[in-house]
């Protein structure tokens, strides 16, 4: 009898949905479905999700998946998630409990995107504990430890009803195996657990920031596991609500830009990976870089040991709003609220004509710093804003092209200061491997190119975050002996694009306008 090839579900739960992808073992995706869940804003800096509602989702989208390939559920044979880094609360029998003001238990999800926390990690920051020097020296309230302190002082009636702190991935593992199986990319980036020392949890400074009682209290695992071990399979339950078969293998996931730089870079050589950068763009956009060496560098998270790909070391960087940030200008702008639900197409179709007639030139005096939502690299600093210099009356619609061509450069001009941060602490890089959203807006795509001077690579599966979770799903499942194994089986190369010549003396000028601002911003804030 012949058995069907097996194939892998992977997982992505971002922002605000919640992505299934049904993959063989070639890398092939024969089926992709979507299904949404909201987020909550009960203050300004607040935002949060629904752990029930974002694993209906999870299951509205697998179903859905499943019939789109026209497989049989018992061929699935591996199932991951991948998640942004928001920190889930329940209690003792795994119900949610409240992380926000209002009271209500249904919002039991701090999102990442959550800046409440910004004094408890200036706190942190201040201990100048050794634990700071593995995420860029400043710790960032988009991490959990901050978040944690912020809940124990400001939710006192909610504080002793938890009892699991989990990352929504590995939230998603448990709900899935019924395993508390913390994944080494989500604790040892967004915990400040060392994966590189035999102790990864540092008591001490849980001790001196009031949560030492944390790993008891939160019943956090006290070691991590790596990415694609096999946590179990499927609950009978969890088999029930996702209509799959309970052979089904559910792997240890992690982060979702983490999936992302797996699905980008995880074919590359140990030696290769130097010159080579994985961009994860769409809302905002991180930035990996992994090497056989640790190397801290200022204002960029890392060095974190196994955090994405075996056995090496990674450099996070990011931006905190990009595509949100995009959003934000077109709605900011008068013109930009009556361009209709394909505003960001029509205002990129007037800015072809604008850069075919004159050029890059087109944008005069217009700059922008991108930072409306801080600066997560390299200034590592939360609090920074955002800044137009250039503007005049002029409220046409043209004006908003330029000032969106502005803030696009702005975007990528961030990315090349990222990257020559990166560059001077070791790396190489020659070519950003890109995925996300960016990679439909052909604008930035160029800019990239351009703004940063380096070659910008997309693959064929232009989703390399679910590509890089299945991959994760196909190790944990032995349909590749390994995580390198399945990524070198599963990625495939696609087109490149190249910085566009002649045109690199005006993007060094705006870079140099670029960095001018920053100095000019920092100068303001201390004035």
């Amino acid at each position: 009898m012949t058995h069907p090839p097996p194939v892998v579900i992977a997982v992505d739960v971002g922002s605000t949905s919640a992505r299934a992808g049904v993959f063989d073992a070639n890398g092939r995706r024969l089926a992709r479905a979507e299904h949404g869940f909201a987020v909550n804003r009960p203050q300004t800096g607040h935002a949060e999700h629904s752990s029930d509602e974002i694993w209906r989702a999870v299951c509205a989208a697998v179903r859905q998946a499943v019939t789109a390939a026209a497989i049989a559920p018992e061929t699935v044979a591996g199932l991951a998630f991948d998640a942004t880094c928001s920190l889930v609360m329940l209690d003792a029998m795994g119900q949610p409990v409240t992380v926000s003001t209002g009271g209500d238990d249904a919002w039991n999800v701090v999102m990442w995107a959550d800046h409440r926390a910004v004094v408890e990690a200036e706190e942190i920051t201040a201990t100048r504990h050794r634990v700071l020097d593995y995420v860029g020296g400043v710790m960032s309230p988009e991490m959990e430890l901050p978040k944690l302190l912020w809940l124990k002082r400001h939710l006192g009636a909610a504080w002793p009803r938890y009892a699991q702190a989990l990352d929504l991935a590995d939230f998603l593992t448990w709900k899935a195996s019924g395993a508390i199986a913390a994944s080494a990319c989500t604790l040892t980036c967004k915990w400040t657990y060392l994966n590189h020392e035999r102790e990864g949890w540092q008591q001490d400074l849980l001790d001196r920031i009031g949560l030492s009682d944390l790993l008891q209290h939160c019943n956090v695992p006290r070691t991590a596991m790596p990415i694609g071990a096999a946590a179990g399979t499927l609950t009978p339950q969890a088999a029930s609500d996702l209509g799959l078969g309970t052979r089904c293998v559910v792997g240890v996931g992690l982060i979702d830009a983490h999936a992302g730089g797996v699905g980008l870079l995880g074919h590359l050589a140990p030696e290769e990976l130097d010159a080579n950068i994985a961009m994860i763009a769409g809302t905002s956009t991180c930035h990996m870089a992994a090497s056989r060496d640790a190397r801290p560098i200022k204002g960029v998270w890392g060095p974190y040991y196994g955090a994405m790909l075996p056995e090496l070391w990674l450099n996070e960087a990011g931006q905190s709003a990009t595509g949100a940030l995009l959003d934000h200008i077109l709605d900011w702008h008068a013109e930009g609220e009556g361009a209709g639900p394909q505003q960001h197409q029509r205002v990129q179709a007037r800015l072809q004509e604008l850069l075919s007639a004159e050029g890059p030139e087109f944008v005069g005096d217009l700059q922008v710093v991108p930072d409306f939502h801080g600066n997560r690299s390299p200034l590592a600093n939360p609090s920074a804003t955002g800044a137009i210099s250039g503007l005049t009356l002029d409220h046409s619609f043209d004006s908003l092209a330029r000032l969106y061509y502005a803030t696009a450069l702005g975007i990528a001009l961030g990315t090349r200061h990222i990257i020559e941060t990166l560059d001077r602490a070791g790396y190489a890089i020659r070519t950003i491997h890109l995925t996300g959203g960016h990679i439909t807006n052909p604008l930035l795509v160029a800019l990239y190119a351009d703004a940063a001077g380096r070659e910008v690579s997309i693959p064929q599966e232009e989703d390399s975050v679910l590509l890089g979770t299945a991959a994760v799903a196909a190790a944990a499942a032995g349909v590749h002996p390994s995580l390198n194994a399945a990524a070198r089986a599963m990625i495939r190369q696609g087109r490149a694009i190249r910085p566009v010549a002649g045109t690199a003396k005006f993007f060094d000028r705006q870079y140099r306008r670029f960095l001018l601002m920053l100095d000019q911003q920092d100068a303001l804030r201390r004035t």
